[in-house]
């Protein structure tokens, strides 16, 4: 399955959670953590549970929800309050390690059998690079990791924190600085590792649709698959640059064509240009994707 827009929308707020539904994002992420202030945290629960009971029908939009932490006190209460509700999947922020998601999954398990839940239907979306730690431990990902994770994203604002850093940004050129392009590039290459979802961080300019789509195609060029929104206009423009277009589409079936029709040749000439077993891949690939869109759309 295929999520290519992921929507934020703060869980103590039931005109945005009521909003959300009629968005185009095709998951949901129903935030208890920074969208959330303490002194609401019981709120946002109750709300947030309240909404997964009465909105069970998950065929257009999946709903997940992102909780706090795992090293802060408030994780485990958003937990087991909002299991109830069987949210499709939880959004684990601040991690260090590969650890935190493999507890995760254990803490999964036991609140599956209490609220009666199918073993395992809970997935996560690890949110992979906001610690200073978490750039030296990716490859504690690549052993033995939880068939709930299924999809990993990258962000670059909690990293600067941590970091230390005045901004993500160069200076001069306007892209992002050494640390976080390193960050993002660790991410994709362990998600791709591991057989999950990578999925692009976030575009904080969010009245800069434009900005937008160029950051959306330069992440499906590179092999994400998939963005997080922070506002609800964004949604439609993800949907759009992560969904191959009819000519992409028609190209991809003509590279499958000609290597079947010439099962003999490792490389072969299509429109000028010289073909071979990598541009094969990424033709299967592609149709794959287009495959698992259609059928969750």
């Amino acid at each position: 399955m295929i999520i290519r827009s992921w929507l934020f929308v703060p869980g103590d707020s039931e005109r945005k959670l009521e909003k959300g539904l009629g968005n185009a994002a095709d998951a949901l992420i129903l935030d208890l953590e920074d969208a959330v202030a303490d002194s609401r945290q019981e709120i946002a629960r109750d709300m947030t549970c309240a909404f997964l009971k009465k909105n069970t029908d998950r065929t257009r939009q999946q709903l997940w929800v992102r909780i706090n932490p795992l090293d802060n006190d408030l994780s485990l209460p958003d937990l087991a309050s909002v299991m109830p509700g069987a949210p499709d999947g939880i959004v684990l922020p601040k991690v260090y390690s590969a650890e935190e998601v493999k507890t995760l999954d254990k803490y999964l398990s036991i609140l599956e059998v209490r609220e009666g839940l199918v073993a395992g239907s809970t997935k996560i979306l690890c949110v992979a690079t906001e610690t200073a730690a978490s750039l030296l431990t990716f490859h504690t990902y690549l052993d033995n990791m939880t068939d709930r994770l299924v999809a990993m994203t990258w962000g670059g604002e909690d990293l600067a924190a941590s970091l230390g850093a005045s901004d993500n940004k160069h200076p001069v050129t306007g892209e992002y600085d050494d640390p976080f392009r390193l960050a993002r590039s660790l991410c994709l290459a362990t998600a791709k590792a591991i057989d999950v979802q990578p999925v692009g961080c976030v575009v904080v300019d969010y009245k800069n649709l434009e900005a937008l789509e160029v950051d959306c195609l330069r992440d499906r060029q590179s092999g994400f698959i998939g963005k997080i929104a922070i506002h609800p206009a964004q949604s439609e423009v993800i949907n759009r640059a992560f969904t191959p277009s009819e000519e992409e589409v028609d190209f991809a079936k003509r590279v499958v064509a000609i290597f079947e029709e010439n099962p003999g040749l490792g490389t072969i000439g299509l429109d000028g240009k010289m073909l071979d077993m990598p541009h094969l891949k990424q033709a299967r690939n592609l149709l794959e994707l287009v495959d698992q869109i259609s059928a969750f759309n």
